[in-house]
């Protein structure tokens, strides 16, 4: 019972579309007739302001950790010296793994607006900083470097993704021992198809060499 709250609750926190609402709030538009179509930060700028991109990118972020923080106290494991009452659940780890997919899925596939959302990058990176905070931190560099190089947020927000796995594994193997590191990996394995995935647009674009450039 517990896992399954944890689930739904994580996949519901995800389909909170806040960018969606902060362009409807302060432009009485919607933001998927604007640009990508897409809910999240990037598009949200573009259409209401710097401002309001940013709102959305740490509201974002902080409902994929949110998701992961819950799930973790529902399912008795600590977290920031809290913990469930409940007694701990079996693969527990597992489950967090399994919130965590969940959220990002809900920012992707928001029931709220018929599954049409955003990217799941800023989710995803709320989700790491829970899980692996180390290994965000790398793919953090990451996106920078190649957003630098390229000028494209769409293709450093890819290549940053899908690290995440490679980093939690060399994170595990050059600098401390996880204790889920395989439910981590696993979560940041889907996590990457998810993302990628929201960018199959972005990639085809890419290809033809259309895409829009950071400015």
């Amino acid at each position: 019972m517990q896992s399954a709250a944890a689930i739904v609750i994580a996949y519901l926190l995800g389909s909170i579309p806040f960018g969606y609402l902060i362009v409807r709030a302060t432009q009485s538009a919607d933001i998927r007739e604007t640009g990508s179509g897409g809910t999240g930060a990037t598009n949200v700028s573009r259409r209401a302001g710097k401002a309001a991109g940013v709102l959305t990118l740490v509201l974002d972020a902080l409902k994929g950790a949110a998701a992961v923080a819950i799930a973790k106290v529902i399912l008795g494991l600590p977290f920031c010296g809290l913990a469930s009452h409940i007694a701990q659940v079996e693969n527990a780890n597992w489950w967090v793994a399994a919130a965590a997919i969940a959220v990002i899925l809900g920012h992707i596939f928001p029931v709220w607006l018929r599954f049409r959302g955003g990217k799941g990058v800023a989710t995803g990176v709320g989700v790491f900083l829970v899980l692996a905070p180390g290994a965000v931190a790398v793919a953090g560099v990451i996106f920078v470097l190649v957003v630098w190089r390229t000028r494209y947020v769409s293709l450093g927000s890819i290549v940053a993704a899908a690290a995440i796995p490679l980093i939690i594994l060399l994170q595990y193997v050059f600098v401390r021992p996880l204790d889920s590191l395989v439910s981590a990996m696993t979560a940041g394995f889907i996590g990457a198809i998810l993302i990628v995935f929201a960018h199959r647009e972005n990639i085809g674009r890419l290809r033809k060499g259309t895409e829009n450039k950071f400015s």
